[in-house]
């Protein structure tokens, strides 16, 4: 057992180097749950790794064969969802920069969204003309009001 346990901090401390290089803890999660299966497959079919690696559709599975739950339960709307309802609303009856859009949405939807993310499905909404987009005379920058 004991050997077991000093053979697995060998290989954490040899791939602890690369997960970390990865800014993001979400993607860093996912490197190790999915080398951890790896392992686990590994061991399992006493198969090339290569091969687990390049299965199709692979999904890691629990011990009964059932899908992991998602991680962060129940996943909250996306920016389209949001946009979308805040158009049935009268939010776009004034004109709002990126920004602030984004603020509302962290003030009243709990969804922090980049502007990058907005930007986007703000310009189809005014390429559907659903909205209208308007530079702003004191910052030079658009601002989205109902078409």
């Amino acid at each position: 057992m004991s050997k077991h346990i000093e053979k697995l901090k060998k290989q954490l401390v040899e791939i602890s180097e690369v997960v970390n290089s990865f800014q993001s803890e979400a993607v860093q999660v996912r490197v190790v749950d999915r080398l951890l299966d790896v392992m686990i497959e590994f061991e399992k079919a006493e198969a090339e790794p290569a091969d687990i690696f390049s299965k199709r559709n692979y999904k890691p599975r629990g011990e009964n064969g059932e899908s992991y739950p998602h991680p962060r339960g129940v996943k909250k709307p996306g920016a389209t969802k949001v946009l979308n309802q805040l158009l049935s609303t009268d939010f776009f009856s004034t004109r709002h920069s990126i920004s602030s859009i984004a603020d509302y949405c962290k003030e009243n939807f709990d969804s922090d969204f980049k502007t990058s993310e907005l930007s986007g499905i703000l310009l189809k909404l005014a390429n559907e003309h659903k909205l209208r987009r308007e530079r702003s005379d004191e910052n030079n920058r658009f601002e989205y009001v109902k078409a």
